[in-house]
């Protein structure tokens, strides 16, 4: 028996859909309907395509676009002809676009056309890498058209489940993104936990918003569904008050979004008038939720399932699950690993914390990426001891409950005493003039670090006025030195609020 008949693919999952679901549909994007064997044919045609251009197994293609049926197409097909799919967040230009084509030793792009011009700037070393450029939809010998068209060729590259389907790049919120080597296993080991503990079915009509170049909604959620026979919509960037629409109007049973969505959608004009009913299951990730803004969703749908999803890109990327029935008693934890994953929690010495305790979470799993490309030192710093290490601080409790503390990174010194920047922040979004809330440790000559905040507000409110509010609820050590207002903060595409430009401006004393 050979290792091909007994290797599973991320494209094999479509392959296998296509025969048991064939004329369901699979995709919906816009005015076009793909079903499970159209979407199964269309990759093949896009691979048949990539690999006449003389792509060769292992060669590396970006893709650098919004949400589309395109994009997933792109990703599957290099899939199907044992090429490395590259996913660049479509917000990113200039240097660090560049950077990452040029890390990753990318010769060929799938761009939208509407990002052309970011690549035609791409600089002289980037640009003198790529060989190919392929609009993605929406241009003349787009890969949209070539998949949608024309007989269905037999892809005879052998790939196994042990070859690497995709970088993906850390989000790069506190250093330069590193590219994690994520396997064709990895990957299809992460859809079958996903499935497991996010309860996907086949009937719940799901609606993708959030970018498919980030491993949440790609990986946690559009290839798992398809996995299951579930017809996806897939949005091209994410709106508040579209989404709300949406699930009011077309039935979507389930949806996932960044909290940074779901404060958006909470503090919507039309939140309160939107009947959400239908409405069954609730996924939210990438970053920590407030717990103030789960409250006040979970007070207008009280019937709403929700799932705390918990991990990062390097397994692929979900490692824990808060379940639904589990929210009332800790709807602050990131819930317990899920199925292919291990996890411990481990002071700095490396010893098991005590139940109560707190210290960064590790893991060993199938999940695992095989280390990071071309950067030796920071795949040993990682993987040290045989297991990976997270960089996220969490406590654990009496049942392997998982709480989320703070990014290592994050955790502000201030006077010798280490404050978490999320409990400082749960305490503002109490206040009703808080839309969003961003804390940070800067500098500071008597308290080495000091308590800073980033207030987004949708009320007038004062700096006196949020410092009075969390009086009765933090020690006076973890209260903001300093509260800048500002109207919106930093993040990425993701929904990651990128802390490491709020602290820039902290350093130089900028004030809003």
């Amino acid at each position: 028996m050979s290792l091909m008949t007994r290797s599973s693919t991320v494209d094999g999952i479509i392959r296998r859909s296509a025969r048991t679901f064939r004329d369901r549909p699979a995709t919906i994007f816009g005015d076009r309907t793909l079903s499970y064997a159209a979407l199964d044919e269309a990759v093949s045609r896009a691979a048949a395509h990539l690999l006449g251009l003389g792509l060769t197994k292992g060669a590396r293609v970006a893709a650098y676009g919004k949400n589309s049926d395109a994009y997933l197409i792109g990703f599957l097909a290099c899939a199907r002809a044992g090429l490395v799919h590259v996913p660049l967040n479509y917000n990113l230009t200039g240097p660090e676009l560049s950077y990452l084509v040029t890390q990753s030793g990318s010769r060929t792009i799938l761009h939208d056309p509407a990002l052309a011009g970011h690549v035609d700037l791409l600089d002289p070393e980037a640009l003198d890498l790529l060989e190919h450029r392929i609009p993605l939809r929406d241009a003349e010998g787009s890969l949209i058209d070539v998949a949608l068209a024309g007989p269905v060729p037999e892809i005879e590259v052998e790939v196994a489940d042990t070859d690497t389907a995709q970088f993906l790049y850390t989000s790069g919120t506190t250093s330069r993104p590193k590219a994690a080597i994520m396997s064709h296993r990895a990957l299809v080991h992460e859809y079958v936990s996903c499935i497991v503990a996010l309860d996907l079915a086949p009937d719940d009509n799901p609606l993708h918003v959030m970018p498919l170049y980030h491993s949440a909604q790609m990986h946690v959620f559009l290839v798992p569904w398809l996995a299951v026979g579930a017809t996806n919509t897939i949005l091209e960037v994410p709106d508040a008050g579209e989404v709300l629409r949406r699930i009011e109007h077309d039935g979507h049973r389930a949806f996932f979004a960044a909290p940074t969505l779901w404060v958006a959608m909470a503090n919507h004009a039309d939140f309160e008038t939107r009947d959400l009913d239908g409405l069954h299951k609730a996924y939210y990730g990438a970053s920590i939720m407030p717990v103030p803004i789960l409250q006040r969703i979970q007070g207008k749908a009280p019937d709403l399932g929700f799932y705390n999803c918990f991990g990062q890109s390097e397994v692929a990327p979900l490692a824990t699950v808060l379940r639904p029935e589990e929210h009332a008693d800790r709807p602050d934890s990131a819930g317990r690993p899920v199925l292919f994953v291990e996890a411990r929690v481990v002071d700095p010495e490396g010893n098991d914390v005590e139940p109560g305790g707190t210290g960064e979470v590790i893991y060993r799993s199938p999940q695992l990426c095989d280390g990071y490309w071309d950067n030796r030192e920071a795949t040993e710093e990682a993987f040290a001891g045989e297991w990976f290490h997270s960089g996220d601080l969490v406590r654990i409790d009496e049942e392997g409950y998982l709480f989320v503390v703070d990014r290592i990174k994050d955790v502000i010194n201030t006077g010798g005493v280490l404050v978490a920047s999320r409990e400082v922040e749960d305490a503002l979004y109490t206040h009703p003039a808080v839309a969003e809330v961003a804390v940070v440790g800067s500098p500071d000559e008597k308290w080495v670090e000091a308590v800073t905040a980033f207030v987004v507000p949708k009320a007038e409110v004062t700096e006196a006025d949020l410092i009075d509010h969390v009086r009765g609820s933090l020690a006076s050590f973890k209260i903001p030195k300093r509260i800048t207002f500002v109207d919106a903060l930093p993040r990425n595409a993701s929904g990651k609020i990128l802390k490491r430009e709020l602290r820039s401006g902290a350093d130089s004393g900028a004030r809003a």
